[in-house]
């Protein structure tokens, strides 16, 4: 039986990534790292009423403050490359640097968002802490959706931060998402007779050529400017070396500024491959999230950062959120471009700047 590993939650929030990142909890596997933190939570804070859903940990204040501020953040990761345990660079040249599966993407939030729990004595915001399982596989499997379905109360807030890497800036909001997959129909034949035959592959030709002419728009909503981009992801065709193939397929990845819905967005590709002879099926969907920042309690969190606020390039679970109603954003350490990747590392001082502009955003 594998030892719980100890958490201190008072501990230098760097240390305290180190120590979550030594522990692997790739998707579906995240047991141990919810134990430690269920643990950690129930001996290390004060005030905080815990409970566990699955391999999710959720703890809240009911001090009856004004305002409800939720910090949310997936437990789980990537699968490992190498990169367990954690490593400290101090003189890389980028300064010092934390490496280690998860350390972008977003054991750094967590750990942020555990100490800030743990430390605060005096909170500005009742808080909700959700820290949640399965978030890098396919959405059926988020743990999100099962406490939105089985603990609704515990997702009410009146702003959601999600501990997303964001490089210390607030990105708010975050694109939707959209597959598609068109396919081409052909009449198979031997390849040295090609003229008996109808080419599915050829067929996608005028298909390729509209996405490569395709000119993105750029949305400026808030002050936050998404870019869009419609690309093809995947193409498959092709029987054998000899054979004209009858079928090939392109899947095509739009991904759309928060102000068009899922339809608006499925009916845009419909128009870009308009006159196209190809078949046409959504495959996945996902709406994007308003940057929602007029509310009161998130212009409180801009003040506190300082202003610096962007677009979120990308889906994430901030659009959960603002499905419910709740304006969120995505804040926490780490460049984005940097997770998933095998040499995966975040600079320690964007740890220890976000957790200053929370803890001066959570306290009196």
């Amino acid at each position: 039986m594998t030892a719980l590993p100890y958490l201190d939650l008072h501990a230098d929030p760097i240390d305290l990534t180190a120590a979550l990142v030594d522990i692997p909890s790739v998707s579906r596997d995240e047991a141990l790292i919810a134990d430690a933190v269920e643990l950690a939570l129930r001996e290390q804070t004060i005030g905080f009423e815990v409970i566990r859903s699955g391999n999710a940990v959720l703890a809240r204040t009911s001090l009856g403050l004004p305002s409800r501020v939720m910090l949310a953040g997936h437990l789980d990761t990537v699968p490992i490359a190498d990169n367990v345990p954690s490593r400290r660079e101090v003189d890389s040249p980028e300064g010092d640097v934390l490496h280690g599966c998860g350390a972008v993407d977003m054991k750094s939030g967590d750990a942020v968002f555990l100490h800030l729990a743990a430390t605060i004595e005096d909170l500005a915001h009742d808080l909700t802490l959700v820290f949640y399982d399965c978030e890098e596989i396919a959405a059926t499997f988020n743990g999100l959706g099962r406490i939105e379905r089985e603990l609704p109360d515990w997702l009410r807030a009146d702003v959601a931060v999600l501990g997303e890497p964001s490089g210390g800036f607030i990105e708010a909001g975050c694109q939707g998402t959209l597959r598609v997959r068109l396919s081409a129909g052909g009449t198979r034949a031997h390849s040295a007779r090609s003229w008996l035959g109808d080419n599915a592959i050829h067929k996608l030709a005028p298909l390729l050529q509209r996405l490569s002419d395709y000119e993105a728009r750029s949305v400026d909503i808030d002050g936050c400017v998404y870019r869009e981009g419609l690309s093809a992801v995947r193409i498959s065709g092709g029987v054998a070396g000899n054979v004209v193939p009858d079928v090939a397929e392109v899947d095509v990845n739009f991904r759309f500024a928060p102000d068009r819905s899922v339809e608006q967005a499925v009916e845009h590709v419909r128009e870009v491959v308009d006159g196209l002879d190809l078949g046409f099926e959504v495959t996945d969907s996902s709406a994007g999230a308003l940057p929602g920042l007029s509310a009161p309690a998130a212009a409180e969190l801009i003040a506190a950062a300082g202003g610096g606020v962007r677009a979120k390039y990308g889906w994430t679970d901030v659009s959960r959120f603002a499905a419910l109603g709740i304006p969120a954003v995505n804040y926490g350490p780490g460049d984005p471009n940097l997770a998933h990747k095998r040499d995966e590392r975040v600079p320690v001082q964007q740890i220890t700047d976000v957790t200053d502009v929370l803890r001066g955003y959570l306290s009196n």
